[in-house]
Protein backbone atom coordinates (compact mmCIF):
# COMPACT_ATOMS: atom_id res chain seq x y z
CA UNK A 1 0.00 0.00 0.00
CA UNK A 2 1.16 3.10 -1.07
CA UNK A 3 2.37 6.06 1.90
CA UNK A 4 1.64 8.74 -0.13
CA UNK A 5 -1.78 10.29 0.05
CA UNK A 6 -2.93 12.82 -2.27
CA UNK A 7 -6.17 13.99 -1.36
CA UNK A 8 -8.51 14.87 -4.51
CA UNK A 9 -11.29 16.05 -2.41
CA UNK A 10 -12.22 15.36 1.33
CA UNK A 11 -15.51 13.76 2.08
CA UNK A 12 -18.14 16.16 3.46
CA UNK A 13 -17.41 18.59 0.93
CA UNK A 14 -19.35 20.07 -2.06
CA UNK A 15 -17.48 21.61 -5.42
CA UNK A 16 -18.66 22.78 -8.67
CA UNK A 17 -20.41 20.23 -10.61
CA UNK A 18 -20.22 19.85 -14.85
CA UNK A 19 -23.99 20.02 -14.58
CA UNK A 20 -24.61 23.48 -13.25
CA UNK A 21 -26.76 22.40 -9.93
CA UNK A 22 -26.15 25.36 -7.58
CA UNK A 23 -23.87 24.32 -4.99
CA UNK A 24 -25.93 24.89 -2.08
CA UNK A 25 -28.49 22.79 -3.59
CA UNK A 26 -26.46 20.52 -4.31
CA UNK A 27 -25.40 19.90 -0.54
CA UNK A 28 -29.04 19.22 -0.01
CA UNK A 29 -29.43 16.45 -2.42
CA UNK A 30 -25.68 15.33 -1.76
CA UNK A 31 -26.73 14.72 1.85
CA UNK A 32 -30.04 12.86 0.59
CA UNK A 33 -28.59 10.79 -1.81
CA UNK A 34 -25.60 9.31 0.73
CA UNK A 35 -28.65 8.69 3.70
CA UNK A 36 -30.38 6.50 0.59
CA UNK A 37 -26.81 5.38 -0.14
CA UNK A 38 -26.52 4.04 2.93
CA UNK A 39 -29.61 2.71 3.50
CA UNK A 40 -29.20 0.88 0.40
CA UNK A 41 -26.39 -0.97 2.17
CA UNK A 42 -27.87 -2.14 4.92
CA UNK A 43 -31.01 -3.44 3.33
CA UNK A 44 -28.34 -4.83 1.10
CA UNK A 45 -26.64 -6.77 3.38
CA UNK A 46 -29.93 -8.16 5.21
CA UNK A 47 -31.28 -9.28 1.58
CA UNK A 48 -28.11 -11.54 1.39
CA UNK A 49 -28.68 -12.85 4.85
CA UNK A 50 -31.94 -13.94 4.31
CA UNK A 51 -30.64 -15.49 0.53
CA UNK A 52 -27.96 -17.28 2.64
CA UNK A 53 -30.17 -18.88 4.93
CA UNK A 54 -33.51 -19.25 3.55
CA UNK A 55 -34.49 -22.81 4.24
CA UNK A 56 -37.99 -25.20 3.50
CA UNK A 57 -39.89 -26.20 0.48
CA UNK A 58 -39.87 -22.73 -1.74
CA UNK A 59 -35.99 -22.55 -0.92
CA UNK A 60 -35.35 -22.16 -4.60
CA UNK A 61 -37.64 -19.75 -5.48
CA UNK A 62 -37.12 -17.25 -2.22
CA UNK A 63 -33.48 -17.81 -2.67
CA UNK A 64 -33.24 -16.77 -6.38
CA UNK A 65 -35.98 -13.83 -5.64
CA UNK A 66 -33.59 -12.54 -2.80
CA UNK A 67 -30.41 -12.97 -5.14
CA UNK A 68 -32.32 -10.33 -7.52
CA UNK A 69 -33.75 -7.95 -4.87
CA UNK A 70 -30.10 -7.52 -3.57
CA UNK A 71 -28.82 -7.54 -6.74
CA UNK A 72 -31.37 -4.41 -8.04
CA UNK A 73 -30.45 -2.61 -4.37
CA UNK A 74 -26.60 -2.70 -5.05
CA UNK A 75 -26.82 -1.82 -8.87
CA UNK A 76 -29.67 1.22 -7.42
CA UNK A 77 -26.80 2.05 -4.69
CA UNK A 78 -23.86 2.23 -7.30
CA UNK A 79 -26.36 4.99 -9.70
CA UNK A 80 -26.65 6.75 -6.35
CA UNK A 81 -23.16 7.01 -5.88
CA UNK A 82 -22.24 7.56 -8.79
CA UNK A 83 -24.95 10.66 -9.19
CA UNK A 84 -23.29 12.17 -5.61
CA UNK A 85 -20.38 12.65 -7.63
CA UNK A 86 -21.61 13.93 -10.60
CA UNK A 87 -22.98 16.49 -8.15
CA UNK A 88 -19.95 17.66 -6.56
CA UNK A 89 -19.88 15.53 -3.56
CA UNK A 90 -18.53 12.35 -2.14
CA UNK A 91 -20.26 9.64 -1.89
CA UNK A 92 -20.20 7.78 1.44
CA UNK A 93 -17.88 4.76 1.33
CA UNK A 94 -16.67 3.38 4.39
CA UNK A 95 -19.02 1.10 6.70
CA UNK A 96 -18.40 3.62 9.33
CA UNK A 97 -19.87 6.74 7.39
CA UNK A 98 -22.27 4.33 6.13
CA UNK A 99 -23.81 3.05 9.33
CA UNK A 100 -23.80 7.15 10.32
CA UNK A 101 -25.95 8.47 7.93
CA UNK A 102 -28.27 4.84 7.72
CA UNK A 103 -31.75 5.60 8.95
CA UNK A 104 -32.96 2.23 8.65
CA UNK A 105 -32.29 -0.45 11.29
CA UNK A 106 -30.87 -3.41 10.42
CA UNK A 107 -31.89 -7.11 11.68
CA UNK A 108 -29.26 -8.62 14.28
CA UNK A 109 -26.88 -11.42 13.61
CA UNK A 110 -29.20 -14.18 14.43
CA UNK A 111 -30.89 -16.31 11.79
CA UNK A 112 -34.90 -16.15 11.78
CA UNK A 113 -37.48 -18.03 9.96
CA UNK A 114 -38.13 -16.86 6.08
CA UNK A 115 -41.64 -15.28 7.68
CA UNK A 116 -39.92 -13.06 10.58
CA UNK A 117 -37.01 -12.11 8.01
CA UNK A 118 -39.66 -11.22 5.17
CA UNK A 119 -41.65 -8.90 8.23
CA UNK A 120 -38.16 -7.49 8.78
CA UNK A 121 -37.30 -6.64 4.93
CA UNK A 122 -41.18 -5.38 4.21
CA UNK A 123 -40.58 -2.95 7.41
CA UNK A 124 -37.13 -1.60 5.79
CA UNK A 125 -38.67 -1.44 1.69
CA UNK A 126 -41.60 0.85 3.34
CA UNK A 127 -38.91 2.91 5.63
CA UNK A 128 -37.22 3.23 2.30
CA UNK A 129 -39.87 3.62 0.12
CA UNK A 130 -40.78 6.60 2.46
CA UNK A 131 -37.46 8.44 2.16
CA UNK A 132 -36.85 8.00 -1.59
CA UNK A 133 -40.25 9.88 -2.32
CA UNK A 134 -38.92 12.78 0.08
CA UNK A 135 -36.07 12.77 -1.83
CA UNK A 136 -37.08 12.94 -5.12
CA UNK A 137 -39.82 15.97 -3.78
CA UNK A 138 -36.70 17.15 -2.57
CA UNK A 139 -34.48 16.54 -5.34
CA UNK A 140 -36.97 18.18 -7.88
CA UNK A 141 -38.19 21.00 -5.52
CA UNK A 142 -34.74 22.37 -6.07
CA UNK A 143 -34.51 21.92 -9.58
CA UNK A 144 -32.34 18.73 -10.54
CA UNK A 145 -34.94 16.41 -12.18
CA UNK A 146 -32.30 13.97 -13.52
CA UNK A 147 -31.99 12.84 -9.47
CA UNK A 148 -35.84 13.06 -9.25
CA UNK A 149 -35.64 10.45 -12.33
CA UNK A 150 -33.18 8.45 -11.48
CA UNK A 151 -34.81 7.80 -7.77
CA UNK A 152 -38.01 7.15 -9.33
CA UNK A 153 -36.46 4.48 -11.40
CA UNK A 154 -35.25 3.10 -8.16
CA UNK A 155 -38.42 3.79 -6.34
CA UNK A 156 -40.69 1.24 -9.03
CA UNK A 157 -37.77 -1.38 -8.38
CA UNK A 158 -38.46 -1.28 -4.52
CA UNK A 159 -41.90 -1.42 -4.47
CA UNK A 160 -42.20 -3.92 -7.20
CA UNK A 161 -40.25 -5.78 -4.45
CA UNK A 162 -41.97 -4.81 -1.50
CA UNK A 163 -45.15 -6.25 -3.35
CA UNK A 164 -43.60 -9.40 -3.97
CA UNK A 165 -42.45 -9.60 -0.72
CA UNK A 166 -46.22 -8.80 0.82
CA UNK A 167 -47.52 -11.71 -1.23
CA UNK A 168 -44.78 -14.25 0.35
CA UNK A 169 -46.31 -13.21 3.22
CA UNK A 170 -50.21 -13.87 2.67
CA UNK A 171 -51.26 -17.09 4.17
CA UNK A 172 -52.85 -18.88 1.00
CA UNK A 173 -50.07 -21.21 -0.07
CA UNK A 174 -49.80 -24.83 -1.58
CA UNK A 175 -47.33 -25.65 0.35
CA UNK A 176 -48.37 -28.07 3.46
CA UNK A 177 -46.83 -28.05 7.25
CA UNK A 178 -45.57 -31.36 8.30
CA UNK A 179 -47.75 -30.68 11.80
CA UNK A 180 -51.01 -30.31 9.42
CA UNK A 181 -50.57 -34.05 7.86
Amino acid sequence: MSTQKTVRQEAGTVEDNPVRLDREKAEQIIDALNTDLADAYVLYHQLHKHHWNVEGAEHLDIHVFLQEAYEDVERAADEVAERVQAIGGVPHASMTALSAAATVEPEDEDVYDIRTSFENDLKMYGDIIESYREHIELAEGLGDYATGQMLREHLEDLEEHAHVLDHYLEDDTLVLESATK
